[in-house]
């Protein structure tokens, strides 16, 4: 069984496409649509409790980014739940369906969790396991500031940042207040199913 995102991680959370322009780095509103750099790639999941916009970062990892879009083009996330959600953490999905059935995907990739991008509300990154490179399809989606998540040295690696929320946090605000349960093994699991229904490239 895959535990991604590392317990011990999350209990410190609880209690204590690319363009070579800057990363806007600053905390995303709830209602507000960010234009996306010129050249990036922006991400539309489709969810049974509205649309989210997700920003990618190529230029910042660039191997997570081909990882992620390969998954969105083979329809892999469409049908797919947010299977782990924690107020005042974060919301996580991307591998099981309704069932709690955890999909197959593709070999792992390496960790970019070094490329500047910061583990902040409304950024998304790679969930794992305490492997470092072992994250497959799995993404999730900070709902506060989690620097404790960043890379700082080879004790703590971090997890890979590559995109961000330009429109629909007020939908990433309606998933983390929903109620949760635990299903099986899985602990923090939505007691109604939060679905993706679609996941796809937004023309440009």
């Amino acid at each position: 069984m895959k535990n991604y995102i590392l317990l011990g991680i999350v209990l410190l959370a609880l209690f204590g496409c690319a363009s070579q322009q800057p990363v806007d780095n600053s905390q995303p509103s709830a209602n507000n649509t960010v234009q996306p750099a010129s050249g990036n790639t922006v991400v539309v999941l489709e969810t049974s409790k509205g649309n989210i916009e997700i920003e990618l970062y190529a230029d910042k990892a660039p191997v997570t980014v081909n990882n992620f879009l390969m998954y969105v083009n083979e329809h892999f996330y469409d049908g797919t739940v947010f299977h782990r959600v924690m107020d005042g953490f974060m919301i996580q999905g991307g591998g099981f369906t309704p069932e709690g059935v955890e999909r197959y995907t593709r070999d792992p990739i390496p960790l970019e969790s070094q490329n500047g991008l910061h583990n902040g509300i409304g950024y998304v990154a790679m969930a794992r396991t305490e492997d470092p490179n072992s994250a497959t399809s799995q993404f999730f989606i900070n709902v506060a500031d989690n620097s404790m998540l960043d890379y700082s040295g080879p004790d703590n690696p971090g997890y890979a940042v590559f995109g961000k929320v330009i429109s629909g946090m007020d939908v990433v605000n309606t998933i983390k207040s929903v109620p949760v349960s635990t299903r099986g093994y899985y602990e923090n699991w939505p007691v109604e199913d939060v679905l993706i229904v679609h996941a796809y490239v937004k023309s440009q």
